[in-house]
């Protein structure tokens, strides 16, 4: 069951939507003369057109999906001469960079996914999806708008969770915990008791090897502990965002005090995220901070999941704190202005979110549904976080904008990647602090922000 947004804005803005909302439908299928083109005479699309639509993912578990319930075959019931052609990346940095350079040559494909990070670096390339169905019936999609123009239909809502071994936590006697301090406590406890046994047992594990699952931790933990989704954007206003007292400076010097614990393994530096997810199924580690796409991916394994269960992290202070659980839309699918049929682009659009296609398609995912017009229940080993934090709150996380990301380019700012440097032993993380105040405070002035 979701949980009311904390990030007051938005839900304002969901409420408004939801008001709208009239349920699924698919693209109109008129038979009418065509000119050739794939117009026809009266404007509409021709279901007769023949042409290739075109988009890419590095969405692995959702490629599989595409191919297992035949996604172009779904399409041609509507556009029988219409071919589908998927391109599949090995993660978001190689599909992002690769469509940064077909931008530039004119070479965009007809439709493209987006995370909220990346919309404002391709908003130029992105045709205003408002006016759509699928949008007005996307829970998310008007919190991600940019001057009030959706650029991109976030597929999947992404609830983060830290995964556990609930009889790894019984054996080594800990409670599952609801404050930041009662989670430090437990990873001693579990580090303690199971490292005793084996020197390379870690209480957690993550693949900081890649930088980017350091986020679950850095990008979260600042919102989380201060209540705010939109903490990346008021940056902008703040020429000290590190000082001691704020959120970020709040957030990470917890964060370092726990990297440099030992609770993550004698060298967390040399495993990748697939490295890290495979030892925490062999419980050769009790806790892995993941989202329901990481449930997905266990499950595909067969292992016995009967002892694994999940809570929100826990970020708050104390219990009598709000527990404050960071949530996104991911996987913003959008139409691009480089499409040689944009017309056909919307009406795929239209069919991805509609009844035709989208709920058997999440349902096949362990995310949940965007889609007011879509209920889907969670999958157990996550249902397990609502039971043992029935006061979360969900937190709307609101990526950086456009005044953000020249501000972050300029100083050099990369928190995923900070997070792997606060994993070095001996890392002087107030010297990097006193750097990037520095160089946040000169970027505004030369940027004119100040």
């Amino acid at each position: 069951m979701k949980r009311p947004f904390a990030f007051t804005l938005v839900l304002l803005l969901l409420l408004t939507l939801l008001a709208g909302c009239t349920g699924a439908s698919s693209p109109s299928v008129q038979q009418s003369a065509s000119d050739g083109s794939g117009a026809a005479a009266d404007g509409t699309l021709d279901p007769n057109i023949t042409a290739t639509i075109t988009f890419g993912t590095w969405n692995h578990d959702g490629y599989a999906l595409y191919e297992a319930l035949d996604i172009e075959g779904r399409f041609q019931k509507l556009y029988p001469n219409v071919t589908v052609d998927i391109e599949q990346y090995k993660d978001d940095e190689e599909y992002h960079n690769a469509l940064k350079i077909r931008a530039s040559a004119g070479e965009l494909p007809d439709l493209m996914f987006n995370l909220t990070n990346t919309i404002p670096q391709f908003q130029e390339y992105l045709v205003d999806l408002s006016d759509t169905e699928a949008a007005k019936n996307n829970e998310l999609a008007a919190g991600y708008a940019v001057d009030g123009k959706i650029y991109g239909l976030p597929e999947l809502f992404q609830d983060e969770y830290l995964l556990f071994w609930k009889d790894m936590f019984d054996e080594a006697g800990v409670e599952v915990p609801t404050t930041w301090w009662e989670f430090v406590d437990a990873a001693d406890k579990l580090q303690t008791y199971f490292g005793a046994k084996d020197p390379d047992f870690s209480a957690i594990t993550t693949g900081a090897k890649d930088a980017w699952p350091m986020y679950t931790i850095m990008e979260n933990f600042p919102p989380a502990l201060a209540g705010n989704g939109n903490i990346w954007n008021d940056m902008v206003d703040m020429d000290e965002p590190f000082a001691p007292g704020t959120p970020l400076y709040n957030a990470y010097t917890r964060a370092y005090d726990f990297f440099q614990a030992g609770y993550f393994g004698k060298d967390p530096l040399s495993l990748g995220h697939d490295q890290a997810l495979t030892l925490f199924m062999q419980k050769k580690s009790a806790m892995m901070m993941n989202t329901a796409m990481g449930v997905t991916a266990i499950r595909a394994t067969g292992i016995d999941t009967q002892n694994m269960q999940s809570i929100y992290t826990p970020f708050r202070d104390s219990v009598e704190d709000p527990y404050f659980a960071p949530v996104r839309g991911t996987f913003l699918l959008g139409v691009t202005n480089q499409s040689k049929n944009p017309e056909l682009a919307k009406a795929f659009l239209e069919f991805y979110f509609s009844d035709a296609w989208y709920p058997d398609y999440i349902n096949g995912l362990a995310s949940g549904s965007t889609m007011s017009t879509v209920v889907k229940e969670k999958d157990p080993i996550m249902a397990w976080a609502d039971t043992y934090t029935p006061d979360v709150q969900y937190l709307m996380y609101i990526a950086g904008g456009e005044d953000f990301t020249k501000l972050e380019t300029e100083t050099q700012l990369a928190v995923d990647k900070l997070g792997q440097q606060m994993l070095l032993p001996g890392y002087d993380l107030q010297a990097e602090f006193d750097r990037l105040n520095q160089s946040w405070t000169e970027a505004r002035k030369a940027l004119g922000y100040n």
